[in-house]
């Protein structure tokens, strides 16, 4: 918890960014929000108490830190650079902090050019999706230099349970690419076991409560099991942005050697749930593509 407040910035209110900044405001800091359809941050402003802002260099002018919780390397870029950007606004020695997931390569760009204007930047995806968000329970990865880390950390904490530098700049974002690559492979095997389960006439409930119990537990299990057995698949990471995730982690592959055969292969099944339809349907949706072929 944030033993002291400081005034902020937070751009970017979609599913995650919203109740985030709502914690911040309810742990007393003084919030300034910019969202692209402006509507939403209205919304959030009368919910919160806050104050909304017509730009990102308007949000930004006078915080102490500014937030960025967007889609990609192209939309933080838009809410960074230019006369109407974050970077125009902010105050020599202010803090930039990217919950973005995005690309290594983009938070080191940032926190050079920050350089030039006196700026500190952290990179700091998240990851405990909309629910993590809502019941400030994320896990924060960050990179960048020690200072601004330690005096964002217990902002951060507004929301996050568990705030960890791993290294310089883009070390956050690397540590984000580890685990959704991990992510995907362990999504494809329950679906695929379950599946096998099912096809063997098993009661898969009372499978899922047996193994859960044992070496094959994990997170997915035990909050997707179900709801996949059920042909669910509402909850929480859509597709569409698992698949620009695995794309950054499969450049990044690319540039240092490290091979990502099943990574590989499970983008290209999340590729085939797009074709029918499941741009919106959650990450455990693999399963859908092994029960009805």
């Amino acid at each position: 918890m944030s033993t002291q407040s400081y005034k902020v910035a937070f751009l970017g209110l979609g599913v995650m960014g919203f109740p985030m900044a709502g914690h911040l405001a309810a742990k007393g800091h003084s919030v300034t929000v910019y969202n692209r359809n402006a509507a939403k941050a209205q919304d959030w402003a009368k919910q919160h108490k806050g104050k909304t802002a017509a730009t990102p260099a308007e949000a930004a002018k006078g915080q102490d830190m500014v937030f960025a919780c967007v889609g990609n390397d192209n939309d933080v870029r838009s809410v960074v650079y230019g006369k109407d950007g974050a970077f125009a606004g902010m105050s020599k020695g202010a803090i930039f902090v990217d919950h973005t997931t995005a690309s290594a390569d983009l938070a080191r760009e940032l926190e050079a050019e920050g350089k030039t204007l006196g700026l500190s930047v952290i990179d700091a995806p998240v990851s405990g999706g909309q629910a993590g968000a809502q019941n400030a329970a994320l896990t924060v990865m960050c990179g960048g230099e020690a200072a601004p880390f330690e005096k964002t950390k217990p902002v951060m904490a507004c929301y996050g349970k568990a705030v960890t530098l791993m290294g310089q700049a883009g070390a956050g974002q690397l540590t984000k690419m580890v685990n959704q690559i991990c992510i995907a492979g362990l999504v494809q095997a329950l679906s695929e076991g379950l599946n096998f389960g099912m096809k063997a006439g098993l009661d898969c409930e009372k499978v899922i409560e047996v193994i859960s119990k044992g070496a094959a537990q994990s997170w997915q299990m035990e909050n997707r099991g179900k709801t996949m057995i059920a042909d669910k698949f509402e909850f929480g990471f859509a597709v569409d942005w698992m698949r620009k995730d695995l794309g950054i982690c499969l450049e990044e592959a690319k540039r240092n050697g490290a091979r990502l055969p099943v990574t590989a292969l499970v983008d290209q099944f999340y590729a085939q749930i797009q074709a029918r339809g499941g741009k919106r349907w959650d990450t455990s949706s693999l399963y859908n593509l092994l029960a009805k072929p």
